[in-house]
């Protein structure tokens, strides 16, 4: 089991890790930090979804919110969570460009392609934090039922 004092994995962009380790996501802007946890056992899981749609790429599943859910709930259900255990948290989708807006605003298809696929499993999202211009760093601890840390880019701090 690690020590409180050990670093957090680090997840990047299309990457993702799960176990009992505490891990993060640093700059998530228009991503999506999908982290996945099961409610009665101190696991979880941590995705940095990058976009919506896969458009049938089979590589980085993690990559995209349409591929990123069931790989997520399979590498738990690896670990020994049950799919009716699990609940959902997200981060991210913020609009970084101003300019853009409707389809061209990623984050907003980020988010809304996320919320589908867990619709489609049956996993409730327990909270989230998504929307807005600002950039947000995640750290989430699976021995801390759930609870993921918020640090947006403005220096605001928020937990979930």
């Amino acid at each position: 089991m690690p020590g409180p004092e050990e670093p957090p994995v680090i997840v990047g962009i299309g990457e993702f890790y799960a176990g009992r380790n505490t891990m993060s996501s640093i700059g998530l802007g228009s991503c999506i930090g999908l982290v996945l946890f099961d409610c009665d056992k101190p696991l979880g899981a941590l995705a940095h979804i990058m976009l919506p749609d896969s458009q049938g790429r089979g590589e980085r599943p993690a990559k995209y919110a349409d591929t990123a859910v069931r790989f997520l709930v399979k590498e738990l259900n690896l670990l020994g969570c049950r799919s009716s255990s699990l609940a959902a948290k997200l981060c991210g989708g913020a609009s970084m460009f101003q300019a853009f807006s409707g389809n061209l605003n990623i984050g907003e298809r980020n988010v809304e392609a996320v919320r589908f696929q867990l619709k489609q499993l049956n996993i409730p999202i327990i909270a989230e934090d998504v929307g807005g211009t600002v950039g947000r760093t995640i750290v989430y601890n699976p021995a801390e039922n759930g609870k993921v840390s918020i640090k947006t880019a403005d220096g605001t701090r928020k937990i979930i």
